[in-house]
């Protein structure tokens, strides 16, 4: 049974201080932290990529760095990026050394040592990477890459040989070749647009990229994966989501992993591009001392549940190099999803993702409720001689969120063939009907 979640559950129910969807005041204000800045300047995004905090000097006029982060800033600069913007930085705790903003923005001296297991390509991209733009890991969708640069490095970056600068960025031939490519493969129904961020392109140039793909008959699906509504959400204005909702069905992926990024500047964000018809999704990565708690994750996804932002994957930390310090161990993600399973809405209970190291893909892993085969002597139904022979039914026994025992019966038939697909499907062939069909029982005709 799962230990509860601290004060946050009574009687089954979760009840977060300040409410589920408080918005807790910030520690300082912008205009404190960062004088002399007019509110026309903050709100536009080409000011805060401009201004961004790039040095150990920039930083120092925010907050007083650890020796720690001071190591890292200088230990780590021949090998990642190291950028922040304005809005974000407002963000940080500058007198606490864990604050959860300030782990993922400030490198410490443990990114530049090596750990076992750190892999340069953790996922295995390179291996499936076709032309420079595009990974093709998948049957039907792909990952295609359009810029290799953020507003803002997040120090758990799965990407950062990429984000690094290592390659350079993607130009205007790169990209088409990429879109050559999806051309001429009509299996491929689902885009994925990443980098980098998309969204620390211009609209022009985004919008180009989106048309000429959305162009292109088999594809189905668009997504962009973007940090922006996290760490620069001024640049999600009304031209954007315009701009995005043209292209739909279109699904924006953002980042947010801790409820100190749930700001009323994130939240008009957010809704701006539900309301002009965008869907948003959430993928938040668990991240060691960071968010590596059931109370909150639980908190996270009631407030973006709030916003209509739907909590996606919570993802295990990717082996990228020098991230181990920022790694969980893979019980605690467990523990975590067990912990909100039945305390809260299945809404707010992310799957669990193991990205595999070497290309493997995304895998779920999740608590184990099913307990096993077994037998149990049930009454007849009535109207019916009987459920089951003498000695009981077959089925299997289950473990509840409380850690209480139930038992489910296998039906008395078993054929799960679906005979219409046939019809509905006529002479289909693909990944789907290639592969044996895990519903239909062995040697059924």
């Amino acid at each position: 049974m799962p230990a509860p979640l601290t004060s946050h559950v009574c009687a089954g129910r979760f009840r977060p201080s300040g409410g589920p969807f408080a918005r807790r005041k910030r520690l300082s204000g912008w205009q404190e932290t960062f004088p002399g800045v007019s509110e026309a300047e903050w709100r536009d995004w080409r000011w805060q990529h401009r201004n961004a905090l790039r040095t150990l000097a920039d930083l120092e006029r925010l907050l007083v760095p650890t020796p720690d982060e001071r190591r890292g800033i200088v230990e780590t600069a021949a090998r990642f990026r190291f950028a922040v913007t304005p809005y974000y930085a407002s963000l940080v705790d500058p007198t606490h050394p864990f604050c959860p903003v300030r782990m993922q923005a400030i490198p410490v001296a443990a990114e530049a040592d090596p750990a076992p297991g750190d892999l340069r390509d953790p996922l295995g991209e390179d291996l499936n990477r076709p032309v420079r733009a595009v990974v093709h890991k998948y049957p039907d969708r792909v990952l295609f890459l359009v810029a290799d640069h953020c507003s803002v490095y997040c120090r758990h970056c799965t990407r950062r040989r990429i984000t690094g600068g290592e390659e350079g960025g993607f130009d205007r031939a790169a990209v088409q070749e990429g879109i050559a490519y999806v051309r001429a493969h009509p299996e491929v129904r689902d885009v994925l647009v990443s980098g980098g961020d998309p969204l620390a392109l211009s609209d022009e140039r985004l919008g180009w990229v989106l048309s000429e793909l959305r162009q292109i008959r088999h594809v189905q699906i668009l997504r962009v994966a973007s940090r922006a509504p996290v760490t620069c959400p001024v640049r999600v204005d009304e031209p954007l989501a315009r701009l995005l909702r043209r292209h739909a069905p279109l699904f924006l992926v953002t980042h947010f992993n801790h409820p100190k990024e749930c700001t009323p500047e994130a939240q008009e964000a957010c809704e701006r591009l539900v309301d002009a018809g965008v869907p948003v999704e959430n993928q938040t990565v668990l991240l060691r001392r960071v968010n590596s708690s059931a109370r909150t994750i639980a908190d996270l996804n009631h407030r973006l549940l709030s916003w209509r932002v739907r909590p996606y994957y919570l993802h295990q930390g990717d082996l990228a190099e020098g991230t181990a310090h920022l790694r969980t161990p893979l019980r605690c993600g467990v523990e975590i999803v067990d912990r909100l399973r039945g305390h809260t809405s299945g809404l707010a209970v992310p799957h669990l993702a193991v990205d595999l190291p070497g290309g493997g893909g995304k895998v779920t892993v999740q608590p184990e409720y099913l307990l096993g085969p077994g037998e149990l002597d049930l009454p007849p139904t009535a109207g019916a001689e009987s459920v089951a022979p003498a000695g009981g039914v077959a089925g299997h026994w289950f473990r509840n969120y409380r850690g209480e025992r139930y038992f489910y019966p296998e039906p008395p038939e078993v054929d799960c063939r679906c005979p219409y697909d046939e019809v509905f499907y006529p002479g289909s062939a693909g990944s789907y009907a290639d592969a044996a069909d895990p519903a239909s029982p062995a040697g059924a005709t």
